[in-house]
């Protein structure tokens, strides 16, 4: 039996993912602003420099090509951390993109051009400015005022060559002919990368669709550039839940590079989580990084920057590939007696856990049955025999929740002292 026969996948029925390279500055990226924009949640612990450090080696390993350092503005321990995260990537010879993130301001980008001059290597400034219109009102900001101080922030950095990616925050709330305006004049000034952002988590993927095909077929044309030469970076949040399916819209909308953050923390709901979009996106085939070390990941930033993680969060919740129902488990169990990982790990679950560094469980509670149990004993050592099997049985439909490893050793070790 051929794999692809066991099953049937409705996802690419009437669909085809598209991207001419010839329309694009490189495939599609990665920006993760786990120790920028992530550490804007409430909730977030700022981590020392030894955990920012390994954190940054992990998205080394998984290949994300950009990440945010920080922002230098908020003072001289952030400009230290960003130093000392520079330094890694420079002796190492690390192949991902340093970026910080700056206000439209002289005074936010000065510490790039001596930093950029320390390390000699480029160092995104990633210019963000508000423009939608109820932003505006609150600031009594002026379309002019807006375009005044993205000219100053852009030329500054243009003319000490920092490469900058301007965003507008809160687009997705944005008038079309503003944000034609100031991305136009943005791209006159030099900035090659332009950012498309959710700031407050507003737009569903139809919006996202709309919003990047008006970017890319009018905007970018209309500026006198061809698109090939602009990078489109697109920004979400989880304000609505939509963050992960918005990142998708995106990539199938022509975006360049993708941004998010681990675990999915940042300010308010928190931003689009990067775990899941790089799940999904591998499982589509539009990229294939190897990821076995994103759990692995996700589990440093749980405890580094203290981001919850849920036990049923997609993936890499201590629940997403465990089970303890008697006819799912069996099933797995089932696979896994065939010696076929690759059915076991799809049977029940539409994620294969091995891609990501994870595996099937299988656990012992109330609805469970003997096949879990004699599972259970076989692979933690046990001698199986009838008798123990139907103790274990009892004890288990007496549980009101799945059995820990250890409440199973001990009730085996009663058993066998009575």
């Amino acid at each position: 039996m051929q794999e692809s026969d066991l099953v049937y996948d409705w996802n690419v029925v009437d669909y085809d993912f598209e991207r001419n390279p010839s329309n694009h500055p490189h495939g599609v990226w990665f920006d993760d602003e786990t120790l920028r924009d992530g550490l804007q949640s409430p909730s977030a612990r700022n981590p020392t420099i030894e955990q920012k450090i390994e954190l940054l080696n992990f998205m080394e390993k998984l290949g994300m090509q950009k990440v945010d350092l920080g922002l230098p503005g908020a003072g001289p321990f952030h400009i230290d951390h960003i130093d000392a995260m520079l330094t890694e990537i420079k002796q190492n010879d690390f192949q991902i993109r340093p970026g910080c993130a700056v206000r439209t301001m002289i005074g936010d980008i000065e510490p790039l051009v001596d930093l950029q001059a320390k390390h000699e290597m480029q160092i995104q400034a990633s210019a963000f400015l508000g423009t939608s219109p109820i932003r505006q009102f609150a600031e009594n900001w002026t379309m002019d005022k807006i375009l005044s101080t993205a000219e100053k922030a852009v030329t500054f950095a243009v003319d000490n060559d920092i490469p900058v990616m301007f965003v507008t925050e809160d687009t997705t709330r944005s008038k079309p002919d503003e944000i034609k305006q100031v991305y136009t004049r943005a791209i006159e000034l030099g900035a090659d990368r332009i950012c498309v952002c959710d700031t407050c988590g507003h737009v569903t993927p139809n919006g996202v669709t709309k919003l990047l095909r008006f970017v890319q077929d009018e905007v970018i044309p209309d500026a006198g550039v061809k698109r090939r030469d602009i990078e489109v970076n697109w920004h979400g949040h989880q304000d609505r839940g939509l963050g992960v399916a918005n990142n998708l819209a995106a990539v199938e909308a022509g975006a360049d590079v993708i941004h998010g953050t681990a675990l999915g923390v940042g300010e308010r709901a928190g931003n689009a989580p990067l775990d899941q979009t790089l799940v999904n996106l591998s499982l589509m085939g539009v990229i294939d990084n190897d990821l076995t070390l994103l759990n692995e990941y996700m589990r440093k930033a749980h405890e580094y920057v203290e981001v919850a993680l849920p036990r049923n969060y997609p993936v890499f919740g201590a629940d997403a590939f465990e089970t303890g129902t008697g006819v799912h488990a069996s099933a797995v169990i089932k696979a896994m007696n065939k010696g076929d990982h690759w059915l076991a790990d799809r049977v029940y679950s539409g994620v294969p856990a091995n891609d990501f560094g994870l595996e099937q469980v299988i656990r012992i509670g109330h609805m469970s049955g003997r096949s879990n149990i004699t599972y259970w004993l076989g692979k933690n050592g046990y001698d199986v025999n009838d008798d123990l099997v139907a103790h274990l049985f009892e004890v288990a439909k007496s549980q009101r929740k799945l059995m820990g490893d250890d409440e199973v050793h001990a009730a085996i070790s009663a058993y066998q002292a009575e």
